[in-house]
């Protein structure tokens, strides 16, 4: 029995020698668990439920490596529950059905309610997602979902009405650089007793490098530590880099990523940062982004945030359209650049944006202007007799181009120019014309902001 055990012992031991750097340095308690005070804090909702073991339905969401399933785990071991586990990649609902079965059984035995832990939980459809709710709602499982998407976007409502929703955000370089030093000097699960020592420089630049994952900065440390030319010499910045795997290969052009940098990509430009519009461009480009979405959300941008205030921001960003279709990268990334920093400097305006919303949703909401009688169409037999086109006069054949006509009927006012760039003549011009046109349409100002 004994000679079992040990062999049972030797066998568990290598096991654990076999997993990586990452799977070794798992924390193993929430004392260890690094980087998320805003939600494990003294004080913090999470901690309060998980002291008072209270735990409902929560789902976990934020980028890789960022603890989601180690602190799942975590959490089952701090109040004592029963830890099921699924994959919504490979598991459907006869397997979920399965471990809610079993969990019922526990509960009805007087075991306290299980936690059970489905990762990738997006992956789950709606079915199968809906198979969850009743057991949830009555209390047989303590559900735990993990995602890296928007939960509002990748959860059903039903259940994100029914769960507390924990953020976990990138893992900060200062947290990431206590995470390496810890896996160098530990002796029984990290490097500590393989003689494996690392310039600080080193640190500091997989702590940046690593992007906030703790996995991928640890396993990057272990490929650095076994990989080195010269294992006596403390692990270097070039050691690092030369083992960093990039993670933009596995950009998701439709994903959360996407639509972030995209939204990034946008705001930076609108706020006239040409660096960080510039940046953002790159990580895109970087993650194989279709460059003809990004061709589309310039012109969309050079009418919606610049306008008039740069007529020639329009053009610009057709004709850069034009060229990424008939050049193609990498020789599109030189045109994009080019056209995402002059987009960026334009002075800005969205009072066309804001003049056409203004308009339409006057038409939505029933605010009908009829056609006035001068302005109908009067090239048919019988249009006299109706008065249509009577007391139009071309501005053609006026002095200044303008004819002194209400071509609108009503006292409304749509596009208000901004004092800045061309819109700045065209406001003091669409001054003047208005008192013409409609003296009683006063203009009330700058155009309200409409943020996209």
């Amino acid at each position: 029995m004994d000679s079992m055990n040990l062999f049972a012992g030797q066998e568990a031991d290598h096991l654990f020698e076999a997993q990586p750097l990452a799977a070794r340095m798992r924390p193993r308690s929430l004392q260890q668990f690094v980087g998320q005070d805003h939600i494990l804090g003294h004080g913090q909702l999470l901690q309060r439920l998980i002291a008072s073991r209270r735990i409902g339905s929560i789902v976990l969401h934020g980028p890789p490596g960022t603890g989601k399933t180690t602190l799942a785990k975590l959490i089952a071991d701090a109040i004592g529950s029963q830890w099921m586990t699924l994959n919504a990649i490979n598991s459907g609902v006869k397997e979920l059905r399965e471990v809610l079965a079993r969990a019922k059984d526990l509960v009805a035995s007087g075991e306290p309610r299980p936690i059970v832990f489905i990762d990738e939980i997006h992956r789950f459809n709606k079915a199968q997602q809906d198979a969850l709710l009743a057991d949830v709602e009555a209390g047989i499982v303590s559900l735990i979902g993990a995602t890296t998407s928007n939960p509002f976007f990748a959860v059903n409502a039903a259940l994100i009405s029914r769960s507390q929703l924990f953020e976990l955000k990138a893992i900060t370089p200062d947290a990431m650089r206590d995470v390496l030093r810890r896996a160098i000097d530990d002796g029984d699960r990290g490097l500590g007793g393989k003689e494996v020592s690392i310039e600080d420089d080193a640190v500091d630049f997989l702590a940046e490098a690593s992007e906030g994952d703790a996995r991928r900065a640890l396993n990057t440390l272990e490929i650095a530590a076994e990989s080195r030319e010269n294992p006596s010499k403390p692990i270097s910045r070039g050691d690092v880099a030369a083992s960093l795997t990039t993670r933009l290969a596995g950009y998701d052009g439709t994903g959360d990523e996407h639509y972030d940098l995209a939204s990034a990509l946008i705001k930076s430009i609108r706020g006239s940062d040409a660096d960080a519009a510039v940046y953002w461009l790159a990580r895109m480009l970087e993650g194989g982004e279709d460059i003809r979405f990004l061709c589309r959300r310039l012109v969309i941008l050079a009418s919606e945030d610049v306008g008039n205030a740069d007529p020639q921001a329009l053009p610009l960003a057709v004709a850069a359209m034009q060229a990424c279709e008939w050049v193609g990268l990498p020789e599109a990334q030189l045109t994009l650049s080019q056209t995402v920093a002059y987009l960026a400097l334009a002075p800005k305006s969205n009072a066309a944006t804001v003049a056409i919303s203004a308009a339409r949703r006057d038409v939505r909401e029933k605010k009908i202007l009829p056609v006035p009688t001068m302005l109908r169409c009067a090239h048919y037999a019988g249009a006299d007799q109706l008065g249509h086109g009577q007391g139009y006069r071309s501005a053609h054949h006026e002095p200044d181009g303008v004819a002194d006509l209400d071509y609108l009927g009503a006292p409304r006012v749509y596009y208000r120019p901004v004092h800045r760039g061309f819109e700045a003549e065209l406001r003091d011009r669409i001054d003047t014309i208005r008192q013409r046109l409609r003296p009683g349409a006063a203009d009330p100002g700058e155009p309200p902001s409409q943020e996209g």
